[in-house]
């Protein structure tokens, strides 16, 4: 037997026997149906290695196929190689050069979910909701939510050049950007007349405790109403949305709850024997880059009745994903679970609607954030409000003003 038939066959037998360690939970005819397209992908790799015109590296077709699988199950699932799987871990555990923005998948395009303000992409005028066509002149159409990460990411002070189709634009127009290490601080916070507000950026390590600090400081001022500003922040930590959740609910109540394939079900409760501030009327603003564990927060404050959301219906991210090591030192980010709010609403690829809509218009979003850019220009730091330009911080005052426990403004 050749040494290209044996592994064809250990390829097959390793495969049909997985998936005969599956047996209890497959019916006769779905096993049919795998084993047949088992000896396909077996068929098609002995006829590749035997008879493609050029030299054909095993490993590189295993990834292929490995890549190309991931890629077919969502926009969040994906395979490393070993090299790759390094720079992940390395990214993920210390600084790295980006541009500052926040992408997710649409329709086989990345979309940027949203900018960080402070970021190379914040500074350039980049919105969430911009399609990104191409990096560096290469078409985005294939590449996977890894592949286009990677392809932004770089060396600080090195240059990315994104090609965007925005909304209401007629033809994609270029934006050159300079990679920089990104550093944001993720909770900010100030007093507005007699209304405390705090901004939340991203859902990092910490980030309970500094809202902790930020409701505090407030509250010694004696506000009246406070305002959680979660526009354009797409997530991050499960245990930080938890830990900022159970600030404002009593201990018990259910935070958020994950399903697997399999049905397992993990439930997150509040843990705080008394909330930090269970009376204090609260106002949360979201918008279509508020994602993931901006959602959990979201979701379970307006199913708890504990606050009014105002603003525009959310992206729809409530997947979980898990990184899985394989024996070669590649890996793959496989979607494990889906998340739902207290009262079982899985809001993937929906959103959550706020209780009370209040739309930005492209011009409103694009004076606002031109005049955050002069004044940061001009030096500018801490928070930048200007409610006369931003109309959902402004129905949030008005609420927190005219009507604190927001009844006249809830849909029930």
């Amino acid at each position: 037997m050749s040494k290209l038939k044996l592994l064809s066959l250990l390829l097959a037998t390793f495969l049909i026997g997985f998936f005969l360690g599956e047996a209890g939970a497959s019916q006769g005819s779905r096993q049919e149906d795998d084993y047949r397209y088992f000896r396909l992908l077996t068929d098609v790799f002995r006829t590749v290695k035997e008879n493609y015109v050029g030299e054909v590296n095993t490993r590189e077709l295993i990834y292929g196929a490995l890549n190309g699988m991931m890629k077919s199950l969502d926009p969040f699932s994906s395979f490393f190689t070993p090299e790759q799987y390094r720079d992940f871990k390395q990214e993920t555990e210390g600084e790295f050069g980006g541009v500052g923005i926040e992408i997710g998948m649409d329709k086989g395009r990345p979309v940027v979910i949203s900018p960080i303000e402070g970021t190379p992409a914040f500074r350039a005028g980049i919105r969430s909701g911009d399609v990104i066509m191409e990096i560096n002149g290469e078409d985005t159409t294939n590449m996977t939510l890894t592949d286009v990460v990677r392809r932004i990411r770089g060396k600080p002070g090195t240059r990315v050049t994104l090609t965007i189709m925005r909304r209401g634009t007629d033809k994609p127009f270029k934006v050159e950007l300079e990679r920089a290490l990104i550093k944001v601080e993720s909770v900010k916070w100030t007093k507005i007349e007699d209304i405390g507000y705090i901004r939340l950026s991203q859902f990092t390590e910490g980030v309970g405790k500094e809202v902790e600090k930020a409701v505090k400081s407030l509250t010694s001022q004696g506000i009246k109403g406070l305002i959680l500003d979660l526009r354009n922040d797409p997530g991050g930590l499960l245990t930080e949305a938890i830990n900022v959740s159970e600030l404002f609910l009593k201990e018990g109540k259910l935070i958020v709850y994950t399903k697997t394939k399999k049905g397992e079900v993990n439930r997150y409760f509040s843990r705080r024997k008394q909330a930090l501030v269970e009376n204090l009327p609260l106002v949360v603003l979201i918008n279509r880059g508020s994602a993931s564990a901006s959602e959990i927060v979201a979701g379970a404050l307006q199913d708890h009745k504990r606050a009014l959301l105002v603003g525009e219906k959310s992206f729809g991210k409530a997947s979980v994903q898990n990184i899985i090591p394989l024996e070669d030192g590649s890996a793959i980010k496989l979607t494990v679970a889906h998340y739902y709010t207290p009262l079982g609403r899985l809001i993937d690829k929906k959103g959550i609607q706020p209780d009370v809509e209040v739309r930005m218009r492209e011009e409103e979003e694009e004076k606002l954030q031109e005049f955050i850019r002069q004044r940061r220009l001009q030096g500018a730091a801490g928070l930048l409000l200007e409610p006369s330009l931003d109309p959902q911080l402004r129905k949030a005052m008005e609420i927190l003003k005219t009507d604190p426990k927001g009844y006249a403004h809830t849909v029930r």
